[in-house]
Formats: C-alpha cells, structure tokens, sequence
C-alpha cells in the first residue's frame, strides 16, 4: 500500500534492482553470516576510501595485478580500492 508521501513511489529502478527487490520478495535473500563483523569490516573499507588519497605509480607483476583483481570482483570492489585497503592493513599494524 502506497502511502500518499512516500517518496519512492515514482522511483524507478534499473534491472539490477528490480531483481534485488524481487528476490527480497519471494524470500530468496539469506541473512549475512557474522552480519556484525562484516558490517564492520564494510565500514572499515568506506571509511578508508572517504580518506584523503594521493595518487602513485608503482610498477607490480602482471600476474599479481590480475590476482588481486580477480579477488577484488569476488569482493565487489574495484581492485584499486582493495590495494589500497592491502596496503593500509599492512602499513596500520606496523604502528
């Protein structure tokens, strides 16, 4: 039932999310297993991406650079984005 101010109600939503919608529906959406680590570990990657950035070169194996991409697609993550979160874990528990 619509409510008459809801905001979503003219909402449209692209493939992706109609299907996400539609699984949450018909109850084919699980529960994340460790939902409390996991939403810790989610913010832990936002709150070093908000972080002020700066940009380097670094030349790497052609090999590693498609392993870490391969587990940054499995992650759902660009493999920019999990380097730099590899490197700050590294650097973080050297302090």
């Amino acid at each position: 039932m619509n409510h008459p101010l809801n905001p979503f109600k003219n909402l449209k939503l692209d493939q992706e999310e109609q299907e996400i919608t539609e699984a949450i529906e018909k109850g084919k959406v699980t529960p994340v297993a460790h939902m409390e680590k996991e939403k810790k570990r989610l913010q832990a990657i936002a709150r070093a991406t908000l972080n002020k950035t700066k940009n380097i070169n670094i030349r790497l194996m052609e090999r590693d650079v498609q392993k870490l991409k391969t587990r940054a697609q499995a992650e759902g993550i660009p493999y920019q984005t999990l380097a730099a979160s590899i490197l700050h874990r590294f650097t973080a528990s050297a302090e």
